[in-house]
């Protein structure tokens, strides 16, 4: 598809791009970027921009589409046209669906199926162990070879140390990360929210930090020890932060990720939205997000991803012991991300950083995460001003699950576009 893109302003944070200008596309890829694009094809498509940010498309690292197993929650294409309208043109979604992604068949069905139905680009994640049971270490190796950009158990722990020695052991030959859900369960057993004033006052049973903290430890060891590469999943608190910190310092293998939601939000939430603010890890303290913000600013946390976790409504309407745990956050990523650019707590190339250049970095795909001259098209065009109340009955993800409802969000995807073809549009 051809496609001109003018007046706005162009933030490419790998090619160190932050000015107003104009892009053209043909054919799918990116033709021209500058100042003024004179030469273009007659009656080629023009998006005006004037006002928005025009920056690479957004890659998230950390999503669940459901599919197989559980499409009453979500699908490939209902959760990657969620995506399109978060301004995501590439998830990266978990195994954890029925059965697992632990077979070559699985991740080419999960390919085939996201080539179908899906309304951009999808990339499988494969399990670490078999049936994702903690207990025998999956075929990494052909599971890479079939597809899968990563390994992870997620929503369950590597419990097993010598497991978690030897997937690190191959992701070092293999060059990929293995992505962990760092949860000590014997710990956070029963857990509901986290394990402080508010759980206390609330009458829950709280989840402790060091819950977490024991396991970021012990896989930052592994890696030291194996020169694995580690990704740390959803880092959620203070001291997280700090030990990813100094073993990047030590030039230990580790990446890690803060969702939307952990740098947004805290455990008082939880008292305003009841179980659509359930998740885990658990929202923690206010210096825990301020640890976490901190962190995505100098680059010890490396990027945004969503951890988009669509529920039913009966899946969260029970009594808080009882709901599931999850937020859909695909639609709102953007919106909750740009109060810390509109508080001052970030700057927004940094924050456009962390959703498309280094996300693209850990997946190794240089395609993607910039607007390069000949790269495919994966472009979002936001406006960082526009205010608009968040409505989950709005929502094309089947997940309405979101602590968010009612809240006067500012900034708003208004198109996304993947390699070239316009898959979602709001002008």
């Amino acid at each position: 598809m051809d496609l001109l893109i003018r007046n706005g302003r162009i933030i490419d944070p790998a090619n160190k791009i932050d000015s107003i200008g104009e892009i053209l596309v043909i054919d799918g890829r990116i033709s021209q970027i500058g100042r003024v694009v004179i030469d273009f094809p007659a009656g080629c498509p023009v998006i005006d921009a004037g006002g928005m940010v025009v920056c690479p498309g957004f890659v998230d690292l950390h999503c669940h589409l459901r599919q197989p197993g559980f499409e009453e929650k979500e699908t490939i294409a209902t959760g990657t046209a969620a995506a399109a309208r978060g301004g995501f043109t590439t998830v990266c979604c978990m195994p954890n669906t029925e059965p697992p992604i632990a077979t070559p068949e699985m991740v080419r069905q999960i390919l085939e199926v996201a080539e179908k139905e899906g309304a951009v680009r999808v990339l499988p994640i494969g399990v670490v162990t078999e049936g994702r049971n903690g207990r025998k270490l999956a075929d990494l190796s052909t599971l890479h070879k079939t597809g899968a950009i990563a390994f992870s158990d997620d929503g369950s722990p590597v419990f097993d140390s010598e497991i978690m020695r030897q997937a690190l052991e191959q992701s070092k030959l293999m060059g990929v990360p293995i992505i962990d859900h760092c949860e000590d369960m014997n710990l956070s057993l029963d857990g509901l929210m986290n394990d402080g004033v508010v759980a206390a006052w609330m009458g829950f049973k709280g989840i402790p930090p060091v819950a977490e903290e024991c396991m970021v430890e012990r896989d930052i060891e592994l890696a030291n020890e194996t020169g694995g590469w580690v990704h740390i999943a959803h880092a959620s608190t203070a001291d997280s932060v700090e030990m990813i910190r100094q073993a990047k310092l030590k030039g230990v293998r580790v990446t890690a990720e803060a969702t939307s939601h952990h740098l947004t939000l805290t455990e008082d939430a939880v008292t305003t939205a009841g179980t659509a603010a359930k998740v885990n890890p658990p929202l923690r303290t206010a210096r825990d997000r301020e640890s976490l913000v901190e962190g995505l600013c100098d680059g010890t946390i490396n990027i945004v991803a969503t951890d988009h976790a669509p529920h039913t409504r009966a899946d969260k309407d029970f009594s808080f012991a009882q709901a599931a745990f999850g937020i859909s956050g695909f639609e709102t990523a953007l919106g909750s991300l740009m109060g810390l650019v509109h508080r001052g707590e970030i700057e927004l190339p940094t924050l456009v950083f962390r959703l498309t250049a280094e996300p693209a970095k850990i997946l190794g795909r240089a395609g993607l995460g910039n607007l390069s001259v000949g790269s495919e098209a994966d472009i979002t065009i936001f406006d960082p001003h526009a205010e608009w109340i968040v409505d989950p009955g709005q929502f094309v993800s089947k997940g309405r699950n979101t602590p968010l409802t009612g809240e006067t969000l500012r900034g708003k995807v208004i198109a996304t576009v993947v390699a070239g073809e316009i898959v979602f549009q709001s002008l």
